[in-house]
């Protein structure tokens, strides 16, 4: 299958420029509509702001593929008595993977302040030794922000308050190695993919098998699942990141397939034909177990939904701190999904 891997870096590229920490979606849901309805898609939108599009297939029993477009980040906890900011983590990130980075503080106004977040204990000439022994959690880092702030007054005249959102520069680098890294690869890659698909089955004019919904979600980093499902969906695969690392099978290169995660294996049957289609397409591919994972589509087994379930994605190293994969595991996703599909 040839694929627009340029396009779809673009898409990616553009995607992570827009800040969406989990609650704070809207900016980059409507750019994944308004790319959408480029292809002349229809939208269904939720209340709670995930959107799908629909491809009619020979058969009206459906198939959903998703992907979440809510990202790791923080929400402002306390207007602190010298002028800085105590937060709060959205979804499991590691407080040293954005230790010293830039962020965006999106106040209600929306106005947005410049910062930085470090240890409480940042200067070696002050704090000497304890500097490196202190460890990284919510009660010993803080944002500096860019701003004359001294005070807890001063945060409030600038308009600053408890419950604003925090996001986090994700210093994106598109390399003509094909190596992709940047923070948010999870799960925006995924979201990237998706589009691929959507104008590939546009292009060639091709009706899927089944009737297929492409889902964007915006709760998974704090586990909501998807929700709001059309009738007809029988099964249901998220797209969202192998994790590279000790002790798992995942590669940049490749495209990976759960058999289980930490809540749940995925369906065997539906298994067995994404490694068959793998094999016969020569798609690289590997099946991983993970524990400290969940998906969109796991999570919404608990709300007693009967459809056949599985998860694949492309090889992501260093997921949850500064991310990086390859365009080979980007493309061998989006063939294993089309291949699917038709």
């Amino acid at each position: 299958m040839e694929v627009n891997m340029n396009t779809i870096k673009n898409q990616l590229k553009e995607l992570l420029e827009l800040p969406s920490p989990t609650g704070y979606t809207k900016e980059a849901i409507n750019y994944l509509k308004e790319e959408s309805k480029k292809l002349g898609y229809e939208i269904t939108s939720l209340k709670k702001g995930a959107f799908y599009i629909t491809i009619a297939g020979k058969e009206e029993n459906a198939t959903l593929i998703n992907a979440h477009v809510d990202t790791l980040g923080a929400m402002v906890r306390e207007l602190k008595p010298n002028g800085r900011l105590k937060v709060v983590a959205l979804g499991g990130m590691p407080w040293g993977g954005v230790e010293a980075e830039n962020v965006t503080i999106h106040s209600r106004s929306g106005k947005k302040y410049s910062g930085t977040l470090l240890p409480i204990k940042s200067s070696v000439h002050v704090y000497g030794s304890k500097v490196k022994e202190e460890l990284r959690e919510p009660d010993t880092v803080e944002i500096r922000i860019d701003e004359i702030s001294t005070s807890k007054e001063d945060l409030e005249n600038l308009g600053i308050s408890v419950g604003d959102f925090v996001s986090f520069e994700t210093r994106t680098q598109i390399l003509d190695s094909g190596f992709i890294k940047s923070r948010y690869l999870d799960d925006k890659s995924s979201c990237a993919i998706l589009l691929g698909l959507a104008r590939k089955l546009k292009e060639e004019n091709i009706a899927p098998r089944k009737t297929l919904h492409l889902f964007f979600s915006n709760y998974e980093e704090l586990g909501h699942g998807i929700y709001g499902l059309p009738g007809n969906v029988d099964e249901s695969i998220s797209v969202d990141i192998g994790c590279v690392g000790e002790g798992q099978t995942a590669s940049e290169h490749k495209v990976t397939i759960f058999a289980k995660d930490g809540r749940t294996p995925y369906d065997l049957d539906l298994l067995n034909e994404l490694v068959s289609l793998a094999e016969e397409n020569d798609i690289p591919y590997n099946i991983d177990v993970i524990e400290n994972y969940a998906s969109d589509t796991t999570a919404a087994l608990s709300q007693g939904i009967d459809m056949r379930f599985a998860c694949l994605g492309p090889g992501v190293e260093s997921t949850h701190h500064y991310e990086r994969t390859h365009e080979d595991a980007l493309k061998a996703t989006l063939d294993l999904l089309y291949n699917y599909v038709k």
